[in-house]
């Protein structure tokens, strides 16, 4: 068994673009991914992917150059959203999403586990139940 505790989840900067504000002024984003993991597709094959999302920044060109292939600390989470409909551009098949990526900040992520930390799910009759440890 490891600790928790001492495990450290990075993300990683895989590339940077600049982007144009809703008022007009240029700013770069940088693009960044997560680890690997396996997951099933809808038809049930299992393939390997990363999550990946991007994040605005306040640097210049130069400095997003720079940062390609850092590791920060911190994750790619899955959240849900409004659906909204996504263009797939290897197959031209327009699909319907409820979900986006976003960054948690390693920070965050020390507490919502320590909030996590503070329950402890247990079953009533068949019904899961949180109850404060």
């Amino acid at each position: 068994m490891y600790n928790s505790k001492t495990i450290k989840i990075m993300v990683t900067v895989t590339e940077f673009n600049q982007r144009k504000s809703d008022d007009g002024r240029e700013f770069f984003t940088l693009t960044i991914q997560g680890g690997v993991e396996i997951v099933k597709s809808v038809n049930g094959n299992s393939y390997i992917t990363a999550r990946t999302t991007s994040i605005p920044t306040t640097f210049n060109e130069m400095t997003c150059s720079s940062l390609i292939g850092k590791e920060l600390p911190g994750q790619v989470v899955k959240v849900e959203c409004e659906s909204y409909e996504y263009l797939n551009k290897e197959t031209g098949e327009m699909i319907t999403l409820s979900h986006t990526y976003e960054y948690l900040e390693a920070e965050k992520q020390v507490v919502e586990q320590a909030l996590r930390s503070e329950f402890t799910p247990f079953s009533l009759n068949g019904k899961s139940i949180m109850a404060q440890a």
